[in-house]
């Protein structure tokens, strides 16, 4: 896998023009344990990962092995010189990953709900030259992923970096987390120059997923990736479904496929200016037709205020959107971008309409 992209100078160094792996346990359990994953994955992984706090959905499960746990993530790096990795959710947590040599340390989707622990954590950090990622929030808040960073950048921490591991969602889906892929793509746009991790286990919850989320994830221009590992998954202490063994580590990273950013070939420049010349006139075209609809949802507005009718018809709009599904379907396009798109259009029409009924 080759990369090319501007990234902070400190992340350059670390990963070079690949991207970057972190890998390991969700939870280190033994000494044995994470000695024996971290030598089978020296020669694929930069860095170490493995829970030593862990918070769980509800009380009762295992939360990891505390402190201890440092002292057996100091020997992994004796002996096989990786950087080290784990989650912090408390200043105490900082405190004892920094005098125990740790790396990297990341916030978690949990903690960075709350802005007080991630401001108690910032001041925790403040000034050290530790690479700190935050992960996104469990709800699909972009501002508040921000806001986390803010809190990091302001405490005076240089090398800082962000880990999409998707949103929660009360509806069973495919994923464990729901990607959200659009919410990391803006973040990109906000902050080019600042890593960005995709960690495939904990949106997938599912290890036969990683792979086709983590060559998405690189498709999408991300920097890197964080996969759980372990020696024996189905036994592990926490998150069994979701971890993949070393061997099978090796074999998603061996298969995965870097993009390159650019290609200066005059063929490609060419050929990709013609598309985006036919693409920039069609969405011209659909910004016409929208209009035009939306004239026609004012008429209606008119004649529904003329007639003292409500504004909203919902079996009007289920009928809509039951035609505009199949009809997407039989266009080949996906059931959830129709209905996204549709239920936009909708909004609109309703705001619209209820202004035209309520206008004095």
């Amino acid at each position: 896998m080759t990369k090319v992209n501007e990234k902070a100078l400190w992340f350059k160094e670390l990963s070079g023009n690949n991207p970057l792996l972190i890998a390991g346990p969700c939870s280190a359990e033994t000494p044995d344990q994470v000695l024996q994953i971290a030598h089978e994955i020296k020669n694929t992984a930069t860095v170490f990962r493995a829970g030593i706090w862990k918070p769980r959905t509800r009380p009762g499960g295992f939360e990891g092995v505390g402190a201890i746990g440092l002292k057996w993530l100091q020997q992994v790096k004796a002996e096989t010189g990786m950087l080290l990795a784990t989650e912090v959710a408390t200043a105490e947590h900082v405190e004892l990953a920094l005098t125990h040599g740790i790396d990297v340390l990341w916030i978690g989707a949990r903690t960075t709900v709350n802005p007080f622990a991630v401001q108690e954590i910032a001041d925790a950090l403040q000034g050290t030259d530790k690479i700190v990622f935050i992960k996104n929030p469990v709800n699909p808040d972009l501002s508040l992923w921000i806001g986390g960073f803010e809190r990091l950048h302001n405490a005076g921490i240089q090398k800082l970096g962000f880990i999409h591991r998707g949103f929660s969602s009360y509806e069973k889906v495919k994923y464990r987390n729901t990607p959200e892929w659009q919410i990391p793509i803006d973040l990109q746009i906000r902050f080019p120059e600042i890593p960005l991790i995709n960690d495939p286990s904990h949106i997938t919850g599912n290890r036969d997923l990683i792979e086709q989320v983590a060559q998405k994830a690189l498709d999408l221009n991300f920097d890197g990736l964080m996969i759980e590992t372990h020696c024996t998954p189905d036994l592990a202490w926490s998150d069994a479904a979701q971890q993949v063994t070393p061997a099978q580590l090796i074999a998603i990273v061996s298969n995965l496929v870097q993009r390159d950013l650019v290609n200066e070939e005059d063929s490609y420049v060419h050929e990709m200016q013609l598309f985006r010349t036919r693409i920039d006139e069609i969405d011209t075209q659909i910004l016409r037709l929208l209009k035009d609809r939306m004239q026609i949802a004012d008429e209606i507005g008119m004649l529904k205020k003329a007639k003292n009718v409500a504004v909203l018809q919902p079996e009007r709009w289920q009928e809509v959107l039951i035609k505009m599904r199949r009809e997407g379907k039989e266009n080949k396009l996906g059931e959830a971008f129709i209905t996204s798109l549709f239920k936009a259009i909708h909004d609109e029409s309703i705001t619209r309409q209820d202004h035209i009924i309520n206008r004095k």
